[in-house]
């Protein structure tokens, strides 16, 4: 396979920018076509079989533009469809992203852990495997915040966020150790998150562990891009709107 192909990232809609911008850090000479799926999204709320079939095509879509790796940069599909998309394409690297429940765990000591994720994660045996492996000793806490996806989608995060999140977010407890934020639309609202419960508290994505892995499979089978050259970025998206492209490079550029 040439090495100077893209990679395809795919999510539900915009949220797996938050992984793409890592990507980009780790691999900034690489070539990128980014696919959200913003007409459906949010798979969050979606029954299992279709979440499958949307993923699926999904990642079609980036294989058929000739992608030399996919990462599926959502939670949602990959809890649902990751094992699915591996049997289908056997020859293509597929990374998925997982809540960072360990890297949380392992940073601290058996306090308290809020994971905020989508309903489909949360109720998937891969979180649930996750989370009877690191619920000994400790509390974690569950938490789903569908219309954040929502309010990322429409690019409101700056005026919408805070208000839902406090809302959302008042009966749960302030003695956290850490919290994890297994939906990559949720880093978007990472100021407005630590606003409402608390500026000390870390917060852990899987952002930075995918980027890692996508670098390292791609440096076992030589796939790497070797170039000395800055690559190219390239959104597409089920909308196929200009507005939803100019939303995609705002949110790549955020600080």
């Amino acid at each position: 396979m040439n090495e100077n192909l893209p990679i395809g990232f795919f999510d539900s809609g915009l949220g797996g920018i938050s992984v793409l911008k890592e990507a980009i850090k780790l691999l900034p000479n690489e070539n990128y076509i980014y696919y959200g799926d913003s007409k459906n999204a949010p798979y969050g709320v979606r029954p299992l079989e279709e979440v499958v079939e949307l993923s699926l095509k999904s990642i079609e879509y980036l294989v058929d533009q000739g992608v030399k790796a996919v990462v599926v940069a959502c939670n949602t599909a990959t809890s649902a469809a990751i094992i699915a998309a591996r049997d289908k394409y056997t020859d293509l690297p597929i990374i998925g992203i997982e809540p960072a429940l360990k890297l949380a765990a392992d940073s601290g000591d058996s306090g308290k852990i809020l994971v905020l994720a989508t309903e489909r994660t949360l109720a998937e045996e891969k979180f649930n495997s996750l989370f009877n492996k690191f619920n000994k000793g400790r509390t974690i806490i569950k938490k789903s915040l569908p219309e954040l996806v929502n309010i990322v989608e429409a690019g409101e995060v700056k005026e919408k966020s805070y208000d839902y999140l406090k809302e959302e977010l008042k009966d749960t407890p302030r003695d956290l150790e850490s919290i994890v934020l297994g939906c990559t639309h949720y880093p978007f609202a990472k100021k407005e998150i630590s606003a409402v419960l608390g500026e000390d508290i870390p917060i852990f994505d899987g952002s930075f562990g995918v980027s890692k892995r996508l670098k390292s499979i791609l440096t076992q089978q030589n796939m790497l891009n070797k170039s000395n050259k800055k690559g190219s970025i390239e959104f597409r998206n089920s909308l196929n709107s200009k507005e939803i492209i100019n939303l995609s490079y705002k949110l790549l550029n955020l600080k």
